[in-house]
């Protein structure tokens, strides 16, 4: 298969490229990639998938990011010792009577499809995550850690998140480089406990709460106790009774709102959707899926309520396609599409 070096690596949301593509056009990049490394691709169906990347940007673009997400989870499996480990992975892309040999022989194309995803990679969740390896302690996509700290105080670490840790004779600190964490400060020690972010820096005052990092900003949400915010740009302080949450920059803190407890649930492992609009629960569940979750903009604003498990996303997807009337589709084991359950599936190639 002719290598395809010469495609956009950018992502859909990035900055200075095209419009993003549409959720049909990521689509159909899924399917043609399910078709060319089931090995039952033919020279006219490659030439057909190059004439659907030549026909506007907003396919070489949906390409890209499908072949992203499709080589961050086949890699690993590559340079597994045992190789069935891939052809299962791959097992069900288009149907099942495919012979394991022949698999694995569609498989050698993966190579040849480059590794753009590897290099357009830098503005999704999984780069906070690479940047963090050496972190004192760190999560992975999917993973919820609680932490017992040298100090009797506990954390819980989100997925993808990352904190270094530094108990000293006068100070405990802790660093959040990515992610989320949940802080229950332990009872009778007097040192202070500092969280520091991008942002600033939060001392906790007897306390339980949450601190998020988020584009350009950290947010706080209060449990119990209080926490002083002190920004990083001009030593801006406010302190946050139990109860409210607010969200800071280098330089400014918003006004407080009253915090959502729903907001602590990932810790015991469930997304709590009270009026949630199914992007915002979609975003969430698409920290716990090693893949990709495609929801068709057409859905987008509808409201969702329920508790869903964190752990188990394919059953959270399966609880709301039954409360939200959707359908829910997998063109690739590691690609999920969300649509209307009425809608009409567009695949790109036709045989």
């Amino acid at each position: 298969m002719p290598a395809t070096s010469s495609i956009d690596s950018a992502q859909p949301g990035s900055h200075g490229q095209d419009k993003d593509p549409s959720h049909a056009a990521m689509e159909q990049a899924a399917h043609w990639y399910a078709l060319l490394i089931s090995g039952e691709a033919d020279a006219a169906d490659r030439a057909r998938w190059q004439a659907w990347l030549a026909a506007n940007s907003q396919h070489r673009h949906a390409w890209a990011y499908v072949e992203a997400v499709s080589q961050r989870v086949l890699a690993p499996l590559q340079n597994a010792p045992d190789p069935t480990l891939l052809a299962s992975k791959v097992h069900d892309v288009h149907t099942r009577e495919r012979s394991r040999r022949r698999v694995l022989a569609g498989l050698g194309t993966v190579a040849g499809l480059g590794l753009i995803g590897w290099t357009g990679w830098t503005h999704t969740p999984i780069a906070g995550v690479l940047a963090a390896w050496t972190a004192d302690y760190r999560t992975g996509t999917g993973d919820i850690r609680e932490i017992r700290l040298a100090d009797g105080s506990r954390i819980w670490l989100n997925a993808g998140s990352a904190v270094n840790a530094d108990m000293s004779a006068n100070l405990r600190k802790l660093t959040l480089i990515a992610g989320e964490v949940l802080v229950s400060t332990a009872h009778g020690d007097t040192r202070p406990f500092i969280v520091e972010t991008p942002q600033g820096q939060l001392r906790a005052l007897g306390t339980r709460f949450t601190v998020r990092c988020e584009p350009e900003q950290t947010f706080l949400a209060v449990y119990d106790g209080a926490v002083e915010i002190r920004t990083a740009a001009n030593d801006t302080t406010t302190i946050i009774a139990a109860g409210k949450q607010t969200r800071f920059s280098l330089d400014h803190i918003a006004d407080a709102t009253e915090a959502d407890p729903a907001r602590e649930a990932w810790s015991r492992g469930d997304l709590i959707a009270w009026d949630l609009s199914l992007a915002a629960v979609v975003h969430e569940l698409n920290r716990y899926y090693t893949g990709h979750i495609a929801l068709d903009p057409a859905v987008a604003r509808r409201r969702v309520f329920g508790t869903f498990p964190l752990r188990d996303v394919d059953g959270a997807l399966a609880m709301l396609a039954d409360v939200a009337s959707l359908q829910v589709r997998k063109p690739l084991p590691w690609w999920i599409s969300i649509s209307s359950r009425d809608a009409t599936p567009a695949p790109a190639q036709s045989r």
